[in-house]
């Protein structure tokens, strides 16, 4: 699924006031981290990762499109060394979820 414009206004909105919850590091993008991100995209839907200084192999836009391709999320916005990635979750009811704004213009 594609995110529309507004579509990742609104997330970008949502995401200013998340904690950073996933930290790429030196180890870089193995296992545990796409499982961690995995994890918490199903929980959670929404969530902010950051790069940290003493990873020399990745910057935030390539970390969040290796975590996106991994995770089968979106990327929503990369900033400095911070990144937001989303995915919709199925183990959550309808009324608890997300609800993205729809483009009148385009079909569903």
């Amino acid at each position: 699924m594609e995110l529309t414009s507004k579509q990742r206004a609104q997330l970008r909105g949502m995401a200013a006031s998340l904690d950073t919850i996933l930290h790429v590091g030196k180890d870089g993008i193995g296992d545990n981290l796409v499982k961690q991100a995995d994890d918490a995209l199903e929980a959670r839907e929404l969530i902010k990762g950051k790069v940290l200084d003493n990873n020399i192999e990745y910057d935030a836009r390539l970390a969040a499109e290796e975590l996106a391709k991994r995770t089968r999320s979106e990327v929503v916005q990369v900033i400095g060394s911070k990144f937001v990635l989303y995915r919709e979750t199925h183990s959550k009811p309808k009324e608890k979820r997300i609800a993205l704004v729809r483009d009148k213009r385009r079909p569903n």
